[in-house]
């Protein structure tokens, strides 16, 4: 018999496969049409980030042998090399969430590659959430180890994704619109998997290609939160701004969003019969506090499945332990679940990753917390360390999924039935 568990975790999979890369990109080339690039145009293909390979797979597939270079930068975790049949293609991988020497590598090879390209060649770039961390090109004067330093501080300190990515951008020769001067007029085409609230593409992997028009990546003022040793680093050369010539033969579209994946997840709901509540807007802002306000939300409302999406902050101790913030969710939710038999509740990235584990999240239920006490694990002292990773494998509700070919946020599902089952 099919137990809530498992409708959540099949609702969870038909939101992941809604939003693929392999699959979304291909439609998105044979929807444009391949008229939009005259035969006369060879084009070389770049793709970087976590889904990287997956919207590679879809553009070999429609693209073939109009390909005549093609570049992948992606997570170390999520390369699967042999998936990709071409003898044009170059396969790198680099760090995640910390950049690496790896990622300094590939941010060269990702400059060479492009000036390597004849004047007739058009470049088509498939950029999706990640290439943050995967590419660099740092400014004169920045060494590996305090970008390092900077990216940890930034991860560690709660701050949203818009934030950090201008920080990055200041310490970048490549981001906040950067790469758009190595088109040298050659023509773009640019297809995104958004990882970001409002899916703008200036901040989708920290705008390898767009400028931000809303902040100045030198605007000092913008800065007043950061510690003296940040901003003392010397700033890269200024960024391109809009209208600029350079992004005069770019064109850019969206093709997977976190909006397309609540929407799957609605669909499967009903199909399995369940009443649906889809939550707007976005779910942002403290770990814990919005834990505690969807388990409110599941706990306090009428029998429904309900879908949240979004990506909230979490603040780490020194010295933190296993997890992310979709398991420090989950053990939140599943505290106050005890007792409420009728009440199951998801977290988990669509990248099938949650902070630095190979974990993509967490589904829990009443007697979660029972299940990890038996191990003898405390979970309030699990959330004071940042340990919801351990504790949840000891109740045996973690989920891994391995790459998932996309990234558009988190997803948050929550089940409550008529009746206790």
């Amino acid at each position: 018999m099919t137990s809530p568990r498992d409708h959540l975790l099949a609702v969870y999979r038909q939101a992941l496969l809604a939003v693929r890369g392999e699959e979304r990109t291909r439609q998105a080339l044979l929807e444009m049409g391949l008229t939009a690039w005259p035969a006369a145009h060879p084009l070389a293909v770049v793709a970087i980030g976590k889904a990287a390979e997956s919207m590679m797979r879809g553009a070999l597939s429609v693209l073939g042998e109009r390909m005549v270079a093609g570049l992948v930068i992606t997570k170390q975790h999520d390369a699967r090399g042999e998936a990709l049949a071409h003898d044009k293609l170059v396969v790198m991988t680099a760090g995640h969430p910390l950049p690496d020497q790896h990622s300094l590598a590939a941010g060269g090879t990702l400059l060479a590659f492009m000036d390597d390209q004849p004047p007739q060649v058009q470049f088509v770039f498939l950029i999706s959430g990640g290439a943050s961390s995967l590419v660099e090109v740092l400014p004169e004067g920045v060494s590996l180890d305090q970008l390092q330093r900077v990216n940890h501080w930034l991860l560690s300190n709660g701050w949203g994704i818009a934030a950090m990515n201008r920080v990055r951008q200041r310490l970048s020769c490549i981001k906040g619109g950067r790469l758009a001067r190595w088109l040298k007029g050659r023509k773009a085409t640019c297809l995104l998997i958004s990882d970001v609230p409002g899916d703008r593409p200036e901040m989708i992997g920290s705008g390898l290609l767009f400028a931000d028009g809303d902040a100045d990546p030198h605007d000092g003022d913008a800065y007043t939160d950061l510690p003296a040793w940040i901003t003392a680093l010397p700033p890269a050369p200024p960024a391109p701004r809009n209208g600029d010539a350079c992004f005069d033969t770019l064109d850019a579209k969206i093709i997977a969003c976190l909006d397309d994946a609540t929407q799957a997840a609605a669909d499967a709901a009903k199909a399995l019969g369940y009443a649906v509540i889809r939550h707007r807007p976005m779910i942002s802002g403290d770990t814990e506090m919005v834990g505690r306000h969807l388990a409110q939300q599941l706990c306090d409302t009428k029998p429904a499945f309900h879908i949240w999406g979004g990506e909230t902050s979490l603040c780490l101790p020194p010295q933190p332990g296993r997890g992310g913030r979709n398991q420090h969710m989950a053990l939140v939710v599943a505290s106050a679940l005890v007792g409420r038999s009728a009440c199951y509740f998801l977290a988990a990235g669509t990248d099938g990753t949650d902070g630095p584990t190979q974990d993509a999240g967490a589904l829990v239920d009443a007697q979660s917390i029972a299940r990890a006490r038996r191990s003898g694990l405390d979970p309030a002292q699990a959330l004071r360390e940042a340990d919801a990773g351990n504790f949840l494998a000891a109740s045996g509700d973690l989920i891994r999924t391995g790459p998932t070919g996309t990234n558009v946020m988190d997803l948050m599902l929550g089940l409550k039935l008529a009746s206790p089952s």
